[in-house]
């Protein structure tokens, strides 16, 4: 049985068909929102896989010798 999906559903259709439901959100990666006597509970979304470290890459200089004294010149760039 294949449910149509709304972006809105209530607990009791919900609870019914959880599964089906979660599979649906994970493949047309749209949120759902389940609804109590009319009033919006709970949003389900898919998952987005956000790494902190991926909003670093290509921001880093590469040092060949980081232990080296900074020379005066690069401490008036500082300031």
């Amino acid at each position: 049985m294949t449910i149509v999906m709304k972006n809105i559903v209530s607990k009791s259709q919900f609870k019914s068909q959880a599964l089906e439901f979660l599979r649906q959100v994970e493949s047309k990666k749209q949120p759902l929102v389940v609804t109590h006597l009319g009033k919006p509970v709970v949003k389900i979304v898919p998952y987005k896989d956000v790494s902190v470290l991926s909003s670093l890459k290509k921001t880093v200089t590469s040092y060949k010798d980081p232990t080296l004294p900074v020379g005066l010149k690069d401490w008036d760039l500082l300031k």
